[in-house]
């Protein structure tokens, strides 16, 4: 969800709170490391529950609407794992993005 997004769900049930507190909250938020920021390259920021015993999941964004799904499995299992014995290389994390476009939009 975008900050936006929060806001406007959260407002449902206090309606006096204002857009700043939620900027200010997800910011520590994600410094405590409860959230994880993504930037799929539309201009807004979403963040998502940070999982540490779960190993990330990719996104599929489309480039017409901009809907994003998530892949929940990690295709990645076995590169990982090569290029940490071939390159001797302790891999902490990774990120993968789909552009294309869903469904509806294709």
């Amino acid at each position: 969800m975008s900050v936006e997004e929060v806001f406007l769900e959260v407002k449902k049930l206090c309606p006096e709170i204002g857009l700043a507190t939620v900027y200010r909250t997800i910011l520590l938020l994600e410094e405590m490391q409860v959230l994880q920021k993504h930037n799929f390259a539309d201009g807004r920021n979403r963040y998502e529950l940070t999982n540490p015993e779960e190993h990330h999941h990719h996104h599929l964004i489309c480039n017409k609407c901009g809907k994003v799904i998530e892949v929940e499995e990690d295709l990645l299992d076995d590169l990982e794992n090569k290029i940490q014995i071939e390159y001797q290389f302790q891999i902490e994390d990774h990120r993968v993005q789909f552009t294309g476009y869903c469904l509806n939009c294709k």
